[in-house]
């Protein structure tokens, strides 16, 4: 799965009868973070895909912004023959929720999802979460790499030590910074990137998991996502908070419980 490139991952997809989902992963981890949800959701009689962001396809250098990486996943989806179902995480949420408001997705899952323009808590432990690329300028403009110190306070604080450890030797990879900037000056920026049409009327239905105990995107920042796109009265939005659980909830021990969820939502719907 994670040795296929995009075109014969579409031409895949493409040529089976199963209804297409694509995943998009979030900054500090890698495409096969994906791979046991793909398999879950392949046995489940869809067709997924996990692709890479731009520079990790080798399709642009970092740093990559938030328009360029929806561009990317935008090109994808628009490349298969129906419109596949979206899951996103992290960053991937946010560009799933994008991709949902320009009427690409059939279905949408946004897990723990970066901010867009109008979300506006700002809870200490995102900021925190955040500081190992915006402490630095300079940041904007290159790849960052978290420290396990970092990585554990981020993503894995729910989880055992041990098992943050295993977590980041199998998922970090190094993100480009310029996202995280663009995320966090996205209300001071009327022409920022980090922009969901919330009202769109083709955005389709969304569901939005949160999880309990995460740093890096708290639920009073999903919540408050939330709120914004549940005001679109013809799409079906729902929320769902999984006690416990922080942001690595994609890739740790409990990450069946997430795909499920997710799993179960889409299949109502496509």
């Amino acid at each position: 799965m994670t040795t296929e490139t995009i075109d014969d991952a579409v031409s895949r997809v493409n040529a089976s009868t199963r209804q297409p989902v694509l995943f998009i992963h979030g900054l500090w981890l890698k495409p096969s973070s994906w791979d046991r949800w793909a398999e879950m959701f392949d046995a489940a009689g869809y067709s997924a895909l996990a692709p890479g962001w731009p520079a990790e396809v080798g399709g642009a250098a970092a740093p990559e912004t938030i328009g360029e990486v929806a561009a990317h996943f935008a090109r994808i989806a628009e490349a298969l023959d129906r419109r596949p179902a979206i899951v996103g995480h992290s960053f991937g949420g946010l560009i799933a929720q994008i991709l949902a408001g320009r009427g690409v997705s059939a279905a949408t899952v946004a897990i723990d999802p970066a901010p867009f323009r109008g979300v506006l808590p700002l809870p200490i432990s995102a900021l925190r979460s955040a500081w190992p690329v915006l402490q630095n300028p300079a940041n904007a403009g290159r790849e960052v790499r978290l420290t396990p110190g970092q990585f554990r306070y981020a993503f894995a604080n729910a989880v055992a030590e041990q098992e943050s450890e295993a977590l980041y030797q199998a998922y970090q990879a190094p993100a480009p910074g310029r996202p995280v900037f663009q995320a966090a000056a996205a209300n001071l920026n009327p022409w920022t990137e980090a922009r969901v049409d919330t009202e769109a009327p083709r955005r389709g239905p969304l569901l939005m998991i949160s999880g309990e105990r995460d740093h890096t995107v708290p639920p009073s920042l999903t919540r408050a996502a939330y709120e914004r796109q549940r005001r679109n009265r013809l799409a079906i939005t729902e929320f769902v908070q999984l006690p416990g659980r922080g942001h690595s909830l994609t890739v740790d021990s409990g990450w069946r419980e997430v795909a499920e969820t997710a799993l179960a939502f889409i299949g109502r719907f496509v």
